[in-house]
């Protein structure tokens, strides 16, 4: 179970109690890993951010491949103590950085590929999704740091996707199949610069990297369907139909990928509201009762880790969607988005 070969002796898999970590077919979610201090006569230890980027050059096919399995990797006890340490821990990996165009939240560079994580306030919950589902480029590889740990709440709730697909389909194959059949449509009112009172705060400049008009509809006509000015400023955009559910070609299983949840219960604010805001492909509304069973198949199924500083949450978005628990602050979870 530990990482093959090379500097395996370099770390170890700890475990850590139901909800932080379960075990499905065998399988622990997330696999947790920690340096392995206790064999400095063996290997030295990673003394350092720069030891810990040498360490996943050497191992970065050990670790992909673990990840694969796995669906996520939490990195716990490592030297990463910053936002430039945690910048340099995944730009070790050398994936290219995916720019966040489209996406709805609230954020702020801090350095480097780093970014703030969703900056809605504290007592709003963030719904489960896969990281920009709703958009034609998402991310493949996500990661997140605690820089700060919240005093209480705030954890990024892990659930893999695959599961969920299985007990939606047990629980109502009507709904999956119609899923399957008609896809999904996503409806959003963008304001007019950016809001910070709402979790889908982001203003179409923010969103598209321009403050001027025409060059906005340029570039929200790539990653969707329509949009439409309106009186106020404010740009609504529809997306193309999408699949809401896909298999992953890597391991032929089926993913719950979507928003669905995310949006029926997170799209709101004074310009969104979730009726509209996620329909099939045809334009038919949720079901608010089926809404509520993917809601707790999707706690039942989630793990809640505990944030610790320095912690990084490497996590694989095509198996694994992810959210936002409230919290008392204060609370810093750095995020950075790989292609």
């Amino acid at each position: 179970k530990k990482m093959p070969e090379g500097k395996q002796s370099s770390v170890r898999e700890i475990n850590l109690p139901v909800p932080e970590q379960k075990t499905f077919d065998g399988t622990s979610f997330p696999l947790i890993l920690s340096p392995n201090h206790g064999v400095e006569e063996i290997q030295p230890t990673f003394n350092s951010t720069l030891a810990v980027v040498e360490w996943i050059q050497s191992e970065k096919s050990n670790i992909e491949n673990q990840l694969l399995k796995h669906g996520a990797i939490l990195f716990r006890d490592f030297p990463v103590n910053c936002p430039l340490d945690f910048d340099n821990f995944v730009k070790a990996f050398g994936y290219e950085p995916l720019p966040y165009v489209g996406g709805a939240a609230p954020r702020t560079l801090v350095v480097g590929n780093v970014f703030t994580s969703n900056e809605a306030p504290p007592d709003t919950l963030i719904p489960f999704h896969h990281e920009m589902a709703q958009v034609p480029n998402y991310p493949s590889v996500l990661f997140f740091y605690c820089d700060n740990a919240p005093k209480e709440g705030g954890q990024t709730p892990l659930v893999l996707s695959n599961l969920v697909y299985q007990k939606m389909l047990e629980l109502n194959s009507g709904f999956v199949n119609t899923l399957k059949e008609k896809g999904v449509k996503y409806t959003r009112v963008l304001p007019n610069g950016d809001d910070p009172t709402s979790p889908i705060g982001r203003g179409w400049q923010s969103t598209y990297g321009t403050p001027d008009k025409d060059e906005a509809e340029k570039k929200a006509l790539e990653l969707v369907e329509s949009i439409e000015w309106l009186e106020d400023g404010c740009l609504k955009t529809v997306t193309r139909v999408l699949p809401a559910i896909r298999e992953d070609p890597r391991t032929g299983k089926e993913m719950w990928f979507n928003s669905v949840i995310a949006v029926y219960r997170g799209w709101k604010d004074s310009r969104n509201s979730p009726e509209t805001s996620i329909t099939f492909g045809d334009g038919s509304p949720m079901d608010p009762k089926v809404m509520d069973v993917l809601e707790n198949v999707l706690n039942e199924l989630a793990v809640d880790f505990i944030w610790k500083k320095g912690d990084v949450v490497m996590v694989d978005n095509r198996q694994a969607l992810h959210g936002r628990r409230s919290f008392v602050p204060p609370r810093r979870i750095l995020a950075s988005l790989c292609k």
